[in-house]
């Protein structure tokens, strides 16, 4: 009897899909994490990597190779948990695909295709990624991703060199995507781009990070903030750096907006990573802030530190150190949803609720931005403590 050589894989592949997940039993009060991550490389589905005729592969090989599935937008669409996923293959190139999930924990299954982007004529991207997802007042979700294209400046023979900046997608269903024409900004490259859910003074706002290279912010940096009179032409003419970078901070090198912020009664609560420089390389770490719930450009609190930052298991992979979010739900009953990806290489949820993000961002103490500073805060807690331990 001849055995199917793509028995066993297909065995396996179900068995993940189906796998339940747990909550880590150490937690902090603030969230708690789950044992496995929501969404891996092997959880693509099998029929985009295998030419399943056997005629044509008799060996049952992996023709399209996936290296990574992170930094997803989120969604809650039609009662599921919706995942808009960074889906990177072996040959580098990243593309966007949905995952959802009845409960927005585990059992999270792609949809039959990855999404297609439209392309702008004669500009083409080259590549796509970390998508955030908005759905506006004006009735469209939108979906602002990093588009990314050759430098056409580099100096011959550089390969590297790149441009990146804001493209523009909207939907009513997740099915069809238009494509909208590129942010345009007079500060330089644009990544980690988020709209805002509401108008501001009948006008589309938006959460920018200008940088004056690619990799590189130079001058620039910090999460700005700006207007957009229509978003068929998408032109920022003024942007207010509302969190800015800052020496000695889990922020010092850069920083970024997530996803878009969850409106709260007490304000706007945003989540959003912060890099330093450290001898082993880069560090990405989760921050919050909260912004007043009319002037979206004051911070009204800013706890010292990270939020979250990558455990040992999630230090490790394509890109060590690292933890991302561009994407968390908000339900109904005010428990919260984060979905992180470590180290460019999968995807994690950790549950958190509103309640316990306030009380986070507006009781926790506010960084001093010295060890003096620091030690101070610890005194006050300290004597605020006197006869309770």
């Amino acid at each position: 009897m001849k055995i199917n050589p793509f028995h066993h894989t297909k065995n396996q592949h179900k068995k993940l899909l189906q796998l339940k997940n747990k909550p880590l039993k150490k937690g902090n009060g603030i969230f708690n994490r789950y044992k496995n991550p929501v969404l891996t490389a092997n959880h693509i589905p099998l029929h985009w990597r295998y030419d399943l005729n056997e005629k044509t592969n008799p060996f049952m090989m992996e023709r399209i190779s996936v290296n990574a599935a992170f930094n997803s937008g989120a969604i809650k669409w039609k009662d599921k948990y919706v995942l808009v996923v960074r889906v990177e293959g072996a040959d580098r190139k990243s593309f966007f695909a949905i995952a959802e999930s009845p409960n927005g924990i585990d059992h999270f299954e792609f949809w039959e295709k990855p999404i297609v982007i439209p392309q702008i004529q004669d500009h083409p991207d080259t590549n796509v990624y970390d998508m955030r997802l908005t759905q506006h007042e004006d009735g469209w979700i939108y979906g602002i991703f990093c588009t990314e294209r050759k430098d056409p400046k580099a100096p011959q023979g550089d390969t590297s060199s790149a441009i990146a900046n804001a493209g523009i997608v909207r939907t009513k269903d997740l099915l069809h995507w238009d494509r909208l024409p590129d942010l345009v900004s007079n500060t330089g490259q644009q990544r980690n781009v988020v709209l805002h859910p509401e108008y501001v003074n009948g006008k589309y706002a938006l959460y920018t990070r200008p940088q004056d290279g690619f990799i590189d912010i130079g001058a620039g940096g910090g999460i700005g903030f700006g207007y957009v009179d229509n978003m068929e032409n998408p032109i920022v003419k003024e942007e207010k750096i509302i969190q800015n970078k800052k020496y000695h901070t889990v922020y010092e090198l850069k920083n970024g907006q997530g996803p878009a912020p969850i409106k709260t009664d007490k304000g706007w609560l945003h989540l959003a990573h912060g890099v330093r420089n450290t001898a082993a390389g880069l560090r990405y770490t989760l921050y919050m802030f909260m912004t007043d719930l009319h002037d979206l450009t004051k911070v009204t609190h800013h706890p010292a530190g990270y939020f979250m930052a990558p455990n040992y298991k999630e230090t490790l992979g394509d890109v060590s150190n690292v933890l991302f979010c561009n994407g968390w739900i908000k339900d109904d009953d005010g428990k919260v949803y984060i979905y992180y990806a470590s180290s460019d290489t999968r995807m994690h949820v950790a549950l958190s609720d509103v309640d316990r993000l306030l009380d986070y961002v507006m009781n926790t103490p506010e960084d001093k931005f010295t060890s003096s500073g620091s030690v101070e805060n610890i005194l006050e807690l300290i004597e605020k403590n006197k006869g309770l331990y």
